[in-house]
């Protein structure tokens, strides 16, 4: 395959399931923020979207204070942010279209009415009369664009990038989300014995696992109180939890092994061995040395990987 295809294909992967993220992350919060709680915890929380996004200081820069509903609208369709989901959406389609010949009919359809709709939905005032459906709309279009690209297209190399390139935003967006959910309760997260009480209870830990829609999930694995341990053990290492990192890393080792060439060697060794940190950590030692330094280190490794899979395989930025 061209590196010139394989590169779209990976990063129409990445925008799809970065809109998704976004939608998630915003959703959670919008939801939370109509419960009882202090002003201070509500800004915290649309402070907290900024910063998974690493977007803070350009928020500040041209709006000033946080306000929810400026918050909300430079994540949805501003086109100055090529975070927000009017600018992924849109990536994702140009990237699709640049190698419309190696998609399916169905994939390219979806991905291009994805962005067609969201477009109209951006100008007509729809984020005004009603967040939560635009929300879950954009959820919604990313499962089916996941759906119609496993259930149509040629298990290539040509699927395996477009695999590759989701599980790894995936798994970049997991990690983000938990150190700055963490970050919110201490700077550092050692486990149980600094723990709030009040605002920080089953309301914060219930909003963390539904933005992974992880709630449901952690109630039939652990069957008990969520506890800030287990939310972490849950999205951290369980691999049979859809958007842990545990499961990413385990998609995007078995794809990275279907592609490898003789440049990939050192990058699929770099992959496998965070697979393996995770395959048999244990959150006990996770949180003896402090969440948020683990958390650091896996962004800083995730996007060395992401480094090395472009000068393996992808044409250079």
């Amino acid at each position: 395959m061209l590196s010139r295809t394989a590169d779209h294909l990976f990063w129409m992967a990445r925008y799809m399931e970065r809109a998704e993220n976004t939608a998630r992350m915003l959703d959670v919060n919008y939801q939370t923020a109509l419960l009882p709680q202090s002003a201070a915890v509500a800004q915290q929380g649309w402070a907290g979207v900024l910063g998974i996004s690493e977007l803070t200081s350009d928020y500040s820069a041209r709006y000033g204070a946080i306000q929810p509903r400026q918050v909300m609208g430079y994540m949805v369709r501003d086109e100055r942010n090529p975070s927000s989901i009017l600018s992924c959406l849109r990536a994702a389609r140009e990237n699709a279209r640049a190698v419309r010949g190696t998609l399916t009919t169905e994939v390219w359809e979806t991905t291009n009415q994805t962005w067609l709709e969201f477009d109209r939905m951006a100008a007509d005032g729809s984020l005004q009369r009603d967040p939560a459906a635009v929300f879950e709309w954009v959820k919604f279009r990313s499962h089916l664009s996941r759906g119609v690209t496993a259930g149509t297209m040629l298990q290539d190399e040509a699927f395996h990038f477009i695999r590759i390139g989701s599980f790894l935003e995936r798994a970049d967006n997991t990690a983000r989300l938990l150190d700055v959910k963490f970050h919110a309760l201490q700077g550092d997260f050692f486990g149980a014995a600094d723990q709030r009480e009040g605002e920080y209870d089953f309301y914060h830990w219930s909003a963390v696992l539904r933005s992974v829609s992880g709630f449901e999930v952690y109630r039939k694995v652990y069957r008990n109180v969520i506890t800030p341990e287990k939310v972490a053990e849950l999205l951290i290492l369980r691999p049979d939890m859809p958007r842990s990192l545990a499961a990413c890393m385990n998609e995007v080792v078995t794809h990275l092994k279907l592609v490898a060439n003789e440049q990939s060697a050192d990058t699929l060794r770099r992959a496998g061995r965070l697979q393996a940190d995770l395959e048999f950590g244990r959150i006990d030692e996770i949180l003896a040395t402090g969440l948020h330094a683990f958390l650091t280190q896996f962004l800083d490794r995730v996007g060395d990987l992401g480094l090395g899979i472009s000068r393996d395989f992808l044409v250079a930025a």
